[in-house]
């Protein structure tokens, strides 16, 4: 899961990169080629769309770098848990298997 959210967070990081250097800094870029009418293709403003769409990608990472920092987490907590357990099953078989040696005399004395 905590790889799935990464992939994503890829992409979006990708996607706003690409979104930003389409933008220009001074009312320009893709918004410019478009200024004569208020609408392209029945969209309203392209610089507009753009926007919106860069802070959907900002929110949208935002959002997925919570939940993998949350996934990552449990999982972390998890896998301490089963190594807890593994390291104590090991401790208590070793104490088991030298209570068993020192318990049985052995045979030349």
């Amino acid at each position: 899961m905590y790889n799935l959210f990464i992939t994503l967070i890829i992409i979006a990081s990708i996607l706003l990169v690409l979104l930003v250097l389409i933008q220009n800094s001074k009312g320009g870029g893709l918004a410019a080629d478009f200024a004569s009418g208020n609408q392209v293709m029945g969209a309203p403003k392209t610089a507009d769309f753009l926007e919106k769409a860069t802070w959907t990608l900002v929110a949208v990472i935002a959002v997925l770098s919570i939940l993998a920092v949350g996934v990552h987490k449990s999982d972390v907590r998890e896998q301490q848990q089963e190594g807890q357990s593994a390291i104590s099953n090991q401790v208590q078989d070793a104490a088991a298997e030298q209570e068993a040696a020192t318990a049985t005399p052995e045979f030349g004395e």
